[in-house]
């Protein structure tokens, strides 16, 4: 797990830097609205491997979801952290 943490710290990175040729940079310069777009369509990849019972395919597309879903934490200025902390709220 700590190297979601780690990857947390190059999104960070890329969101300030942006670097001409990173396709992280690219999601960050084009926005939210650009972002959510990636998200939903790796949330629905990942519905469609599920329903298949594949597990390589699903493992595949949580990862792209779980890796949108960290940039679009890091643009709204969440960490995985603050999720943590929510989950362990909820169970708690």
């Amino acid at each position: 797990m700590d190297f979601l943490l780690q990857l947390e710290q190059i999104l960070k990175k890329r969101k300030k830097e942006l670097p001409e040729k990173s396709y992280t940079a690219d999601l960050f310069r084009g926005g939210v609205d650009r972002i959510l777009k990636k998200v939903g369509e790796e949330a629905g990849e990942v519905i469609i491997a599920a329903k298949n019972a594949d597990k390589k395919e699903l493992t595949h597309e949580s990862a792209d979801l779980l890796f949108h879903l960290q940039v679009l934490l890091v643009e709204r200025g969440l960490s995985l952290s603050d999720i943590v902390e929510e989950l362990k709220k909820r169970h708690s």
